[in-house]
This record gives structure tokens, sequence and C-alpha cells, in this order.
């Protein structure tokens, strides 16, 4: 997925309490406190292809139980935040001091028509957001990093938001290889 002569990446520490809301937490200490984030965040997705890609067709659109999301709308649902938290991390980068607001992820995923989608479709998708999202934070100075917002009525660094990419995309990874496979 990435030039293999890019020298990624930016070491990242683990964001302070006060640098993100208390929910986020959950993601957050999912990860290693190694500073290794991005190098997390490029790992983690081909996890995520490598076992979705192995799992039989009919069970992409399996539901563990009623109004849960099947494993394509999953895997929209984690692009979707991908790219709210990357717009939120470039604006607070870029010291926008406007309030950004949160967004209802349950009423997003009916829009996606990620059933009606390819695999393939879905992760040339994924992969596309993913490089572009390191390579966003990769080009974050530390002073960038440390920047901090409001996003969805709680504070958030632009660190913060890396340390909730990656983790959310390991909660859900949890969930499918806990509920679905």
């Amino acid at each position: 997925m990435f030039n293999s002569n890019y020298a990624y990446m930016k070491l990242i520490d683990k964001p302070h309490p006060g640098e993100y809301s208390p929910h986020a937490i959950m993601y957050i200490n999912l990860l290693p406190n190694d500073k290794l984030v991005l190098r997390h965040m490029l790992s983690n997705f081909e996890v995520v292809k490598n076992i979705v890609t192995a799992v039989p067709e009919e069970k992409l659109y399996y539901r563990y139980a009623p109004g849960k999301w099947s494993i394509k709308e999953t895997l929209v649902h984690i692009m979707d935040d991908e790219r709210i938290y990357a717009y939120r991390t470039l604006r607070i980068a870029r010291n926008d001091k406007t309030p950004l607001p949160g967004f209802e992820q349950d009423d997003y995923v009916p829009f996606s028509r990620a059933d009606e989608r390819s695999l393939e479709s879905i992760f040339d998708e994924y992969g596309a957001i993913r490089k572009s999202t390191v390579l966003l934070f990769d080009n974050f100075t530390d002073e960038d990093l440390l920047r901090t917002g409001m996003a969805n009525d709680h504070a958030m660094s632009v660190r913060a938001a890396a340390y909730h990419i990656a983790g959310h995309e390991l909660h859900h990874l949890n969930i499918i290889q806990q509920k679905y496979l």
C-alpha cells in the first residue's frame, strides 16, 4: 500500500487525560505506549484486510443481534469515523478554534449502502483513506500534535485523534473476531 522507500513514521506520544473525551480512553488503551501509532495504523489495516477477506461471502452480511451492523457496514463505519477524525485533526492542527460538531454513527450506516458494495471496493477506499491519514499525521510538527480544539463538546488534541483512529479500528476488529467469526 505504501512506497517502501518512504521513511515513515513520526513517533507520537500517547495523549494525556484532558486531550480527549472520556469515551475515547477505551480506544486509546487498546494501543501500546510505544509511540508507533502510525505504524500500528498501517499494520492494523493489513490485519483487518487479511481477516475479513478470509471470511466467507455470506458471513459478511451476518448480524449477531437485531440492530447490529454487518461486517461490511462495520468496515465502512470505520472509514467514516476515520475521515471525520482526520478532518477534525486538520482543522485543529491548522489552529482553527471553531468548535466542531459530533456525528451520529447509527444514522450514517443505512446510507452507506455498504452491503451493496464489493469487498474489493471497500478495501480500495479503506486503503486510500488510511494512506491519507498516515501521511497527514506523519507531516505534523510536534507543536501541531499538541494543539487542541473542541470536537463534540470535548477537548481533543491532534495526537489524541491519531490514537482514537487506531484504537477505534482495533475495537471493531475485536468485535468482529469475538462476535462474527
